[in-house]
């Protein structure tokens, strides 16, 4: 699997492309320069970066992803449970539970979430 690793920077410049995919480059430049206040350079920069860990691709001066957000979220998310929690789901949801009491509505969620997965 591609490497999913962002930092905060370059987080912000993925929601960016993620936001307006697809969209020509020279419009990301401008939107860099508009958002970020980037050069033209370390747009270039960035998003050669990005599309060499496979979350993105520069074809022809279109910019488009190759990883969603969602699934890039779903893999974030799967990674930090893996690592905090030895990949334990239910060891997470506890810990997040201590802290934050779960409506009804949450709660609710959870237990079709588990109906649906079951079997």
């Amino acid at each position: 699997m591609a490497e999913y690793k962002l930092g905060e920077i370059e987080k912000q410049f993925a929601e960016l492309i993620w936001s307006k995919e697809p969209v020509s480059s020279g419009e990301l430049v401008k939107l860099a320069e508009q958002q970020l206040n980037w050069k033209k350079s370390t747009t270039y920069t960035v998003l050669r970066r990005l599309c060499q860990r496979g979350i993105f691709q520069n074809s022809r001066g279109t910019v488009t992803a190759l990883v969603s957000r969602e699934e890039f979220d779903s893999f974030q998310s799967k990674k930090f449970v893996e690592e905090t929690f030895a990949g334990s789901l239910p060891r997470f949801l506890a810990a997040f539970a201590a802290r934050k009491k779960l409506s009804q509505e949450e709660i609710e969620d959870l237990q079709r979430f588990i109906d649906e997965n079951r079997g």
